[in-house]
């Protein structure tokens, strides 16, 4: 007898009602819960019940995991400053990088990689005239 007491009773979506469902799904969209955590408040027993809720009655995707990092929206003005700074300096590098691997491709291949805009448009325009 205490073994059924313990036990709990298995449930189907249809148990759950329409405005319980969407309650759920945005208390997860806001940030209030994880997918996982709503399920153990609300002792959802279905692993992907909730992501099923999400994906139809929710605004966002839900096909694609989401990758937390630090939230930008949490960062002072000094930090995103720095950040900011800091992604600037790294494509500033990476564009000297991949102007100098042209440089040396240019002159030891004598390739042409970068296109000369300009003189196609004059060469082109004199074909008009």
């Amino acid at each position: 007898m205490e073994y059924q007491e313990l036990s709990r009773k298995k449930r189907s979506q249809k148990d759950y009602t329409m405005c319980f469902k969407l309650s759920v799904v945005s208390q997860v969209e806001k940030g209030e819960f994880t997918y996982k955590q709503v399920q153990k408040h609300y002792g959802i027993q279905g692993r992907s019940t909730v992501l099923v809720w999400l994906r139809r009655y929710g605004n966002l995707d839900w096909r694609k995991p989401i990758i937390h990092t630090m939230s930008k929206s949490k960062e002072t003005p000094a930090q995103k400053i720095k950040r900011l700074e800091k992604e600037l300096s790294d494509e500033k590098l990476k564009n000297k990088v991949l102007n100098t691997m042209i440089e040396i491709s240019d002159g030891q291949y004598g390739t042409q990689i970068r296109k000369k805009y300009l003189s196609q448009q004059s060469s082109a325009s004199k074909k008009r005239d």
